[in-house]
């Protein structure tokens, strides 16, 4: 038997598997519920926080698994912006997180991977007006996964903003008061608004609103989740900050690499703007260390 295998089947929507036996590793990709990866085994271990009704509820905000968010962020002052004199109303995290993706391929050659695709359509453009193409690849191998990323303006002339990122939920055995690795010095509290020191330890039980924090130099992240194992980020430069979220009395903390922080799209400050016709690449690396 081969060690990669990727496996399609049917519990509500249609789900692709990619399994790696000799690491006891699974991944778990619903392309219909906007690409969403709702299974994270590594080693033997589920990281992934799912709650399961979100993600069967055709309409509902997935609760659990890792949203991919696009073209931006967070949220939007009255969850609206303004461009070229005109307003546009966005929901929170953008309209990649659900929308229905395409399967392009899939790989069990030395690795199992899928590769999904969403292009702008007719529901995109009333609520984001730039033609773009995502191009996400899900890969499993040696244990850890990667999420290699294309995002591609296909307009023929005019430069598409945009900031991406991701909302992994990790599950967690119950303290949320966590030290993460990070050279990370400062942070905001959106709970108060305030912006604080950094000592390395972040405490989300009883907070509302996220953290973010600021000025990290290394693109790497890591904490402790379930059963004693720990989880390490690693991604790319151009995911300038990390937002950490909870709910009360849920066993799960977010950890979220994202390219700018929340309202840029109002901002107009930070934006990552790709010409027209250009692509930009990009990786997210999951891996766990029992």
């Amino acid at each position: 038997m081969s060690n990669h295998e990727v496996r399609s089947y049917e519990d509500t929507f249609t789900l692709y598997e990619l399994i790696e036996e000799n690491t006891q590793s699974r991944v778990i990709v619903c392309p219909e519920r906007g690409g969403i990866v709702i299974g994270c085994q590594l080693h033997g271990l589920e990281l992934f926080y799912l709650d399961k009704a979100t993600f069967e509820h055709k309409t509902a905000n997935i609760r659990g698994g890792n949203p991919i968010l696009f073209p931006i962020c967070g949220q939007l002052e009255e969850q609206s912006y303004e461009w070229n004199g005109q307003t546009y109303s966005m929901a929170n995290h953008g309209v990649a997180r659900t929308a229905v993706w395409d399967v392009v391929s899939t790989n069990a050659d030395g690795e199992a991977s899928i590769t999904i695709r969403l292009q702008s359509n007719e529901d995109t453009l009333r609520t984001y007006p730039f033609a773009f193409e995502l191009l996400f690849t899900y890969v499993l191998q040696n244990g850890e996964l990667h999420t290699r990323q294309t995002y591609r303006n296909r307009s023929e002339a005019a430069a598409m903003p945009f900031y991406a990122g991701f909302h992994p939920y990790f599950a967690i055995d119950s303290d949320k008061k966590i030290a993460y690795e990070i050279d990370a010095t400062r942070y905001i509290d959106y709970n108060d608004n305030v912006e604080k020191p950094f000592d390395g330890v972040i405490d989300l039980e009883g907070l509302v609103e996220s953290v973010c924090l600021l000025d990290a130099k290394k693109g790497e992240i890591s904490f402790p989740v379930v059963q004693g194992a720990r989880v390490r980020l690693t991604y790319d430069d151009i995911f300038k900050y990390m937002v950490l979220w909870s709910v009360k009395d849920r066993p799960f903390v977010c950890v979220e690499p994202w390219m700018a922080m929340t309202g840029e799209l109002n901002r107009k400050e930070e934006l990552v703007m790709l010409n027209a016709g250009e692509e930009l690449h990009a990786n997210l690396t999951i891996s766990c260390e029992r």
